[in-house]
């Protein structure tokens, strides 16, 4: 019977979907089979794949003993049936991708010292309950040099029950970790292994991946900031937002596991990360990535997490960004501590006013000045086909738009990349309204050009205006960084909402935190390789821009030395050519090349 069972499982499966090449599984042992002359798990799985004429040392990827009693293989079609034959795997099922979920923070909580405290208890006390407390941040890894990670002055040694290593890697140092940053770990067999069964010969990924902790995407040297980053004074994002940055449990020590790469968060590698994590003697375990909803027996986060919370290990992970519609929410397991993203009282407040008189506030990160008090045509749906009212690329008449205004739904391209359309048309600013999907939630982008983003009502009064007014204008002005903005906290748009697709009698997400326009760590010019090394200048784009870097010569004395360079750029009369250009800056030394894209746009 029941290898009769097995074929019919097994033809179910390939009628389900063809598998034609090497795929990772994650297989679940009943460890009580496991024979006592194995004196390790990860043994008994090994002769076991033997047993069945796999190879373990081709197929094997890792061997869970903390986590989970089982183990992630790269196994071929033939393989499935003799998985499902053996008595000690109890389950088996496809390695899942998951995904990422991408300064004033701490007063808004309570959490800073110079503010008043929100919570039942004093800030001092709140500060020294993270003391010591050992936060594991599974992402995209760690830019180490930033000054989130530097440590405070009068921060003690590491307790000795942590038990984590500082992995050497590509561009990456055993010394770059300290007694803020405990432990840095990479994780990757998972993704190596999809990428080869792809017929990616590049596993490396394209473009270019650190095969380090060093934080290509700069996602989870944010994350791990924003928990537990020193203060940095000064910080802002070109003038906005202006402040002292920090994480939220400033005494707590930070460690990063990446176990997400170009192509996904796979969950082999997620659960090696959360095993190593236990094992090295984490106190939280924080994940801002997630895949949607799954049976808890299939998600690995939710497997994971089990085995981190029965230890003891608080575990919190973003509910996602499916929102606003019902069910959307990922990581709602009744272990987990699901975290959706609301507002702050922090505004970035930005101003539509119109020929009739009205004026509309929005947000914008835009740096630089507003449109003037001098009224310009403000145009619609400036092209042939619906799809300018989208403003996506190509669709915008360059004569229908030149010099003007133009209204954009959001929507469909990224919300900058519009602003972009409109610059590369010769639009003077852009109004970015939003439709039904979004209603009133606002995020404010640092644009190209003069941009406000409105919210749906604003955004349908401004339409309106546009269509039955014989000649529309408007202009553009920003307010800056304004904080106490009532009320707040407001649930983001975006934000996945409950209730939990799984276990919908379990109430999800938990907690809201601030997730909307957070200013947090990011990378920065730092020599990450040898030392001393030097490091040349060279700028390639159009003829008619003259770029100036100074200085042309960059000199690191030592390993993680940091220094800054300025880059000015002026530009002649253009002519018949107008539109966009693109070059890039190079610093190049006898070993690396550091590339950073320019792109150019002319009015």
């Amino acid at each position: 019977m029941a290898s009769v069972a097995a074929l019919v499982f097994v033809l179910l499966y390939f009628a389900g979907g063809v598998v034609l090449a090497n795929q990772t599984y994650i297989v679940y042992m009943d460890s009580a089979l496991r024979p006592a002359v194995h004196p390790t798990h990860g043994a008994w799985y090994a002769a076991h794949l033997q047993s069945l004429d796999i190879d373990p040392d081709r197929h094997l990827l890792y061997a869970y003993s903390d986590v989970l009693h089982g183990f992630a293989a790269s196994l071929l079609p033939h393989h499935l049936p003799l998985l499902v034959s053996s008595p000690a795997v109890l389950h088996f099922h496809p390695d899942p991708v998951l995904h990422l979920h991408t300064t004033r923070s701490p007063q808004f909580l309570g959490l800073a010292s110079d503010t008043a405290s929100v919570l039942p208890r004093p800030i001092d006390a709140v500060e020294a309950a993270s003391r010591d407390v050992f936060i594991a941040v599974l992402d995209t890894g760690v830019w180490p040099e930033a000054p989130s990670f530097s440590i405070p002055a009068g921060f003690p040694e590491v307790p000795s029950r942590w038990r984590g290593v500082c992995e050497a890697g590509v561009d990456f140092s055993s010394s770059l970790c300290n007694r803020k940053l405990v432990g840095a770990r990479s994780f990757a067999r998972g993704f190596h292994a999809a990428a080869v069964a792809a017929g990616d010969g590049n596993v490396k990924g394209k473009p270019k991946e650190y095969q380090s902790p060093r934080d290509r995407d700069g996602h989870g040297t944010h994350t791990a900031s924003t928990a537990a980053g020193s203060a940095v004074a000064n910080a802002s994002l070109l003038g906005y937002a202006a402040g002292t940055a920090r994480g939220m449990a400033i005494a707590a020590r930070v460690a990063a596991y990446k176990v997400c790469w170009a192509s996904g968060c796979f969950g082999s590698d997620i659960l090696a990360g959360i095993e190593a994590a236990i094992v090295d003697g984490a106190d939280v375990l924080s994940l801002s990535l997630g895949g949607g909803s799954a049976p808890y027996f299939h998600d690995t986060i939710a497997i994971g997490a089990f085995a981190a919370a029965d230890r003891g290990i608080f575990v919190a992970c973003s509910a996602g960004n499916s929102g606003p519609g019902p069910a959307t929410l990922a990581n709602g397991a009744p272990w987990i501590a699901t975290i959706g993203a609301g507002t702050l009282d922090r505004d970035f407040p930005a101003y539509a006013r119109l020929g009739n008189g009205a004026e509309y506030t929005g947000v914008s990160l835009y740096s630089g000045k507003g449109t003037g008090k001098k009224l310009i045509p403000l145009v619609y749906g400036a092209g042939s086909t619906n799809a300018s009212k989208l403003c996506l690329a190509g669709t915008l008449a360059p004569a229908r738009v030149r010099g003007k205004l133009v209204l954009c739904d959001r929507g469909v391209s990224a919300r900058v990349e519009k602003g972009a359309v409109v610059k590369a048309a010769g639009g003077a600013g852009m109004i970015l309204a939003n439709t039904a999907a979004n209603g009133e939630e606002l995020v404010a982008d640092s644009h190209l050009l003069p941009a406000v983003a409105v919210g749906k009502k604003e955004g349908d009064l401004i339409r309106q205006y546009i269509t039955t007014d014989t000649k529309p204008r408007g202009v553009l002005a920003f307010g800056g960084t304004v904080l106490g903005v009532r009320p707040s906290p407001v649930v983001a748009a975006f934000s996945s909402r409950g209730p939990n697709p799984v276990s919908p009698e379990i109430l999800k997400p938990d907690f809201i935190g601030p997730g909307v326009n957070i200013l947090a760590g990011w990378r920065q010019v730092t020599n990450v390789g040898p030392a001393p090394a030097v490091y040349q200048v060279k700028v390639t784009g159009p003829d008619d821009v003259a770029a100036t870097v100074r200085p042309t010569q960059l000199v690191f004395k030592r390993v993680n030395q940091k220094l800054k360079y300025s880059v000015t750029f002026v530009s002649k009369e253009r002519g018949k050519s107008a539109g966009e250009a693109f070059g890039r800056i190079t610093w190049a030394s006898k070993q690396h090349k550091v590339r950073s894209p320019v792109a150019y746009t002319w009015k």
